[in-house]
């Protein structure tokens, strides 16, 4: 099954306040990307149905190896991009933004060929 571009910031997110704080909840997660807490518990019952996502006893979201290999996908990306926009001048706040409507359109290929061109 494809995951959606939803889905993708769900996953990136839980990646970003794992990074951050060592443990995530849905809370978390509602109060970082702004959305309500049903809407967070729809999508997260739908990423653990899915096999991206397991709930803890506690309540903590882990990413499962499946989830992290697209969470870590969609924050490379969004990293690469936003730095390469803010490389060609525009501020880091439209930079960020754009690389985040971005990061779940583009193709491998592109994407690659972009890393090397920044890294050149």
């Amino acid at each position: 099954m494809q995951i959606k571009e939803s889905g993708e910031m769900y996953l990136e997110t839980i990646l970003i306040l794992n990074k951050k704080f060592g443990f995530v909840r849905s809370i978390d997660v509602c109060e970082y990307m702004g959305y309500s807490k049903p809407s967070v518990s729809r999508a997260v019952n739908l990423l653990k149905e899915s096999g991206y996502l397991i709930m803890g006893k506690d309540g903590s979201l882990t990413l499962t190896e499946q989830g992290l290999k697209i969470a870590e996908k969609t924050f490379e990306r969004h990293t690469v991009l936003t730095a390469l926009f803010e490389k060609l001048g525009v501020n880091s706040e439209t930079a960020a933004a754009d690389a985040c409507k971005i990061e779940h359109v583009i193709s491998d290929e592109t994407f690659a060929a972009l890393k090397k061109y920044l890294d050149n």
